[in-house]
């Protein structure tokens, strides 16, 4: 039975871990964050979240920030936001955190982000999420959120599991972040993928903000091209998307404005960008099952490239 009062710990603080994490910790709850970069900045000045949904700040004597997860107290709900980059950190960040009932749930990007979890720390404990928003980290410490926000989580392993499932949603709509329970996980991340391959890879690649790729009819094109791949690589691999779910994310992205994806901040920052969990494993799952997936294999390979480059350090020469 999931804890009514629950210890969470957010494993991966950046934009996406402080605003759910932080949502959940104005609402009363008794949440810990794991911080990297911007440990000292939210020990010295809290947490401040700019939101369409409502400003709020946690000051910084009310934060409870962490450096080192072996500090942490161990957990009832472990959220795991980290770029999926950083997925080979998991094995040494989320054990000091769980006790032998510990849920992890991730809102990670991507495919198999909870089979990995699974492999490491047992199916039983692990829970899937999509985050549907428009976010980002402006300073360290501040985050700014511009549109949209709803989650969608769901049971790894066994859906039947709807009580835990279903408090941690409560919990999450209780604290303004609407939270809908998915009965197939698989769906959801599909569904979420219809989105992300298009704008994600195509930010990274072209370097061009949501508003520029739905911009013209060439770049609408392109994405429509894209989003039908997807349906049916998500067809191939058991799972079947309506047809308006193309003109619906669309839609949706003209009311973003110039949003950067994570996988464009990525590249303008020089990070690692999420290649493999974003466009590689589905396209690897699409040849799997004898999908045929043209534009997305090109963008994958353009999107390998990019993100090699981030990386290329020249050879110096002797003089």
């Amino acid at each position: 039975m999931f804890p009514q009062n629950p210890v969470i710990a957010v494993v991966g603080a950046g934009a996406v871990g402080s605003y759910y994490g932080g949502r959940l910790a104005q609402h009363g709850h008794d949440v810990h964050f794991l911080l990297r970069g911007d440990y000292d900045a939210v020990r010295r000045n809290g947490l401040v979240v700019e939101s369409c949904d409502g400003d709020f700040r946690i000051p910084a004597e009310a934060v409870r920030a962490h450096a080192d997860p072996r500090r942490m107290p161990k957990g009832d709900l472990v959220i795991v936001a980290l770029k999926s980059t950083s997925n080979d950190e998991l094995a040494s960040l989320v054990p000091p955190l769980l006790k032998e009932q510990t849920a992890i749930l991730t809102l990670q990007n991507g495919l198999g982000n909870e089979e990995r979890l699974a492999g490491l720390f047992g199916a039983h404990r692990v829970l899937g999420g999509m985050a549907f928003v428009c976010i980002c980290r402006v300073a360290p410490g501040v985050i700014h959120h511009t549109d949209h926000g709803i989650i969608r989580i769901g049971e790894f392993e066994n859906s039947a599991r709807r009580d835990r499932v279903e408090r941690i949603a409560a919990m999450f709509n209780a604290s303004r972040v609407k939270c809908q329970v998915l009965d197939d996980l698989r769906f959801g991340r599909w569904q979420k993928l219809v989105w992300n391959i298009p704008f994600n890879g195509l930010g990274a690649v072209l370097d061009l903000a949501t508003d520029r790729l739905v911009g013209s009819e060439e770049g609408v094109e392109l994405v429509r091209q894209l989003m039908e791949e997807v349906r049916s690589a998500a067809r191939a691999d058991g799972v079947e998307l309506p047809p308006e779910v193309v003109r619906v994310n669309i839609d949706n992205t003209r009311t973003m404005g110039p949003y950067k994806s994570s996988m464009q901040v990525d590249r303008q920052q020089g990070r690692p960008m999420e290649v493999e969990a974003i466009l590689g494993e589905p396209l690897r799952r699409a040849r799997a099952r004898g999908a045929v997936t043209p534009v997305l294999e090109a963008l994958y390979r353009a999107a390998v490239v990019v993100d090699a480059g981030l990386r290329f350090r020249p050879a110096t020469q002797d003089h």
